[in-house]
């Protein structure tokens, strides 16, 4: 029987992953009371053989003064023999106060005051689930689709998971530097498709610009550094702790060097199956959609 402790800072994910849970047939109980954490265990082990194949129980800040009995409630729990699994949500605090702010739902631990001042205290609070945590999942960048896939791989199809999720993103430099980037590369120094009647109101997912960009011994020069540069920083950035990081690759409008450089970046480093890849791309339709 597979036992999994849901938890995180609010706002990052955690009821819809018991949701996803539920729907990979696991029995899910969400805020439970701390003291009866070891008990909910015990049960589930007894109805194991009635059918029960797999539980998760969410556990956050809403438990209060009695979440910090719980360190020593796992503590007993590792030493009794249980088995469990600690999934641990997060996101970039921007990201949670955007989320909040939508949604006009207010922090569990704010009260009256700022969102900003709970999600301080949360983490404050949280910081040892996070220390003794499985797994972590950054939602930040993540979509809600691309959240169950991850969710299925650990928890369902039972393969390798690597706490980092590596976000390829192009983006243009006329609608400004991604805020959230962690690496920023500008490729405005590469041929520029733009300028070809025939291409320019392409874009970079288009095998001709594609082809335009990377049929140049510059680009192709470029594009080994880059993936030698990103290799060997992924893992650093790993070892720090990072969960999510975003390396981001510009040209003047998005559409398309910078595209074009992304792709290739990302079928090179995405074969890596140590960590979580993903490719974006800004602002690939943006000259359309202002032209509408």
């Amino acid at each position: 029987m597979r036992f999994v402790i849901v938890t995180g800072v609010s706002g990052a994910g955690k009821s819809t992953v018991l949701k996803m849970l539920e729907d990979a047939h696991y029995f899910c109980v969400d805020n439970l009371p701390i003291p009866l954490v070891e008990k909910f265990a015990s049960l589930m082990l007894e109805v194991h053989e009635e059918g029960v194949q797999n539980a998760a129980l969410g556990i956050d800040a809403r438990s209060g003064r009695s979440l910090e009995e719980l360190a020593q409630v796992l503590d007993h729990m590792k030493e009794a023999g249980y088995d469990f699994e600690i999934l641990f949500m997060d996101a970039e605090d921007s990201v949670l106060v955007k989320r909040y702010k939508e949604t006009r739902r207010s922090h569990p631990l704010a009260a009256s005051g700022r969102v900003d001042d709970g999600i301080r205290l949360e983490r404050q609070k949280m910081e040892f689930l996070r220390k003794r945590a499985d797994y972590i999942i950054d939602t930040t960048h993540l979509l809600t689709r691309e959240l169950r896939q991850e969710i299925e791989k650990i928890f369902v199809n039972d393969e390798k998971f690597c706490n980092m999720m590596v976000t390829v993103l192009s983006f243009g430099f006329k609608y400004g530097i991604p805020a959230d980037a962690d690496l920023v590369f500008d490729v405005r120094f590469l041929p520029n498709p733009y300028y070809e009647d025939e291409l320019r109101p392409l874009t970079g997912m288009d095998e001709s610009v594609f082809n335009y960009v990377m049929d140049n011994e510059t680009a192709r020069i470029f594009a080994n550094k880059l993936e030698d540069m990103t290799e060997f920083l992924i893992p650093k950035y790993a070892q720090e702790g990072k969960t999510s990081l975003v390396i981001a690759i510009g040209c003047t409008g998005g559409k398309h060097r910078s595209v074009t450089i992304a792709r290739e970046l990302y079928s090179r480093i995405a074969r890596n199956g140590e960590y979580g890849f993903r490719l974006e791309h800004r602002d690939v339709d943006k000259d359309r959609l202002l032209k509408k």
